[in-house]
């Protein structure tokens, strides 16, 4: 009997991955596409369905005809996606909002009504976060209602970018527990249930929104023609899957409580997994994509991207530099930050570039850099940069820790930035972590792929499918005590400065 494949699909922030893996988890191919994002002014932000979708079909193609993948033995699809990404959807699946994803901040003053009419603790206690533009879809199901009435009424289910693509692919609608946890109306204390209590308080209809299920259910069987034309076995199951963060670290081995794992991209989020639902409000908490366990998500937004403006912004010499050499642009702006000293001469860098989740949750924030001097040069900001993501590791690795009540001694890393060594080393430093690099980046769509093969039958359990990945360790970063008082003097001056400025942020703020 041939051996059976199973595919995974994650859409990201602008892009979209395809993995396909075999029975022994073993990745056969994996490709990659860019979409468009709708961004018609700083404050909206949402994903061009059609243009996504064509970059999916593109993905498989490539698999397809690049990997020479059989797509016949495909025994099961799943769905990992960027959280939240709130489109709303007709009775027939038609898009009547293409998906509003985490940084669009349309919708500030309907979360500051969700957080007045609900009570900032009461919704805590159900959902076990707060109300934020974006970052929580159901500021922007409410800001659907109040300006485009016509659309709500027609909208037979708000779902998540998961919710979408199940539909799409087999014609049934369903959201999971990990994105519901991003609504504000889900019950992500335990009850694993849409809150009648919310959404009579928010106004949202409770019969909008999609059937719940664990992330490794069988949504339906698949019926679409563009996949089936390329040879996917029509009827292949369709499993719901889960938030993008939620599938990379399951793929990376956090399936117990105590697992950490920090996955490095555009955004830094650091993941603790929990098997009792006890939270903060420093963390965006869900429910995982292991049933009966929950991972605080402290997520950093814009670290990655801070370096990538930086790069494009004021590092041209070495953007023209990496052409034709053997390392790229941010290999020479790495190099260049360890000419800096530890602590940047004093410079300190809130990477708060779009406003901020966790932990302090403000769409107003945006990026500082404090203690400019007559001496600061490029190469002390660029460090400030990085040192700026380690101090927010720390803050949050610390709540972390008073919550749980344990101890972290090291993490596991994984994404496109994990291998950044003169990071990594920074970050251990700065958070007193070891932190073990994983030769294992894009491993959301895996993470996916693993959630298809456990819905399909093909592995017991998730406990059994998480097993069967490789851990393939790229170097362990041992941290250093030998700049700790300058670290600790910094990492104060990180934490105790955005209090001192937060007012001052709406002053010259354009958002309504």
């Amino acid at each position: 009997m041939k051996n059976k494949y199973l595919l995974g699909v994650d859409v990201g922030t602008s892009s979209i991955k395809v993995a396909i893996i075999d029975e022994n988890a073993q990745v056969l191919g994996l490709s990659s596409s860019s979409y468009r994002l709708i961004t018609p002014n700083q404050d909206y932000a949402q994903i061009d369905t059609e243009d996504m979708w064509r970059a999916f079909l593109k993905c498989v193609r490539l698999l397809q005809d690049g990997k020479n993948i059989d797509l016949s033995r495909v025994a099961g699809i799943s769905i990992s996606s960027l959280c939240p990404g709130l489109a709303a959807l007709g009775e027939n699946g038609e898009v009547l909002v293409d998906p509003i994803i985490y940084s669009d901040r349309r919708s500030t003053k309907e979360a500051e009504f969700i957080r007045e009419t609900v009570g900032a603790d009461r919704l805590f206690e159900i959902t076990a976060n707060t109300a934020m533009a974006g970052a929580m879809s159901g500021t922007s199901m409410l800001w659907i209602k109040r300006n485009l009435p016509e659309i709500y009424e027609k909208t037979k289910y708000f779902g998540h970018v998961n919710t979408l693509m199940a539909q799409r692919m087999s014609g049934e609608f369903a959201i999971d527990y990990s994105n519901a946890s991003y609504t504000n109306l889900f019950e992500t204390t335990g009850g694993y249930k849409w809150s009648e209590f919310l959404c009579r308080k928010t106004g949202i209809d409770i019969e909008k929104l999609p059937p719940l299920y664990a992330s490794t259910h069988v949504v339906g069987g698949l019926i679409h023609s563009d996949l089936i034309e390329l040879g996917i076995p029509e009827q292949t199951p369709v499993i719901i899957g889960g938030g993008d963060t939620a599938c990379a670290t399951f793929a990376a081995g956090v399936v117990k409580t105590g697992d950490v794992c920090e996955s490095v991209g555009t955004t830094n989020v650091l993941t603790i997994c929990v098997d009792q639902p006890k939270f903060d409000r420093g963390f965006i908490n869900r429910c995982h994509v292991v049933q009966g366990t929950w991972i605080y998500q402290g997520a950093l937004s814009h670290t990655g991207a801070s370096y990538q403006w930086f790069r494009d912004n004021f590092c041209q010499d070495l953007v023209e530099k990496a052409i034709g050499n053997t390392k790229s642009a941010f290999e020479l702006m790495n190099e260049e930050a360890e000419l800096a000293n530890p602590g940047s001469g004093g410079l300190v860098f809130l990477p708060y570039m779009l406003g901020e989740r966790s932990p302090i949750w403000d769409p107003y924030a945006r990026g500082v850099f404090f203690g400019i001097s007559l001496q600061t040069t490029r190469k002390e900001m660029n460090r400030a940069i990085m040192e700026g993501c380690g101090y927010g590791l720390r803050q949050l690795s610390e709540i972390a820790e008073r919550v749980t009540g344990q101890k972290i001694k090291e993490f596991a890393s994984i994404g496109g930035g994990a291998k950044s060594e003169t990071w990594a080393q920074i970050k251990a430093d700065i958070t007193g972590k070891d932190i073990k690099i994983l030769d294992m980046n894009d491993m959301a769509p895996i993470g996916a792929a693993l959630l298809a093969g456990v819905g399909a039958g093909i592995f017991r359990d998730v406990y059994e499918a998480a097993g069967k990945v490789e851990k393939k360790v790229y170097k362990v970063i041992k941290s250093s005590n030998a700049h700790e008082d300058i670290y600790n003097k910094r990492h104060m001056v990180y934490t105790e400065l955005y209090p001192q400025i937060k007012e001052l942020y709406k002053v010259g703020s354009n958002l309504q």
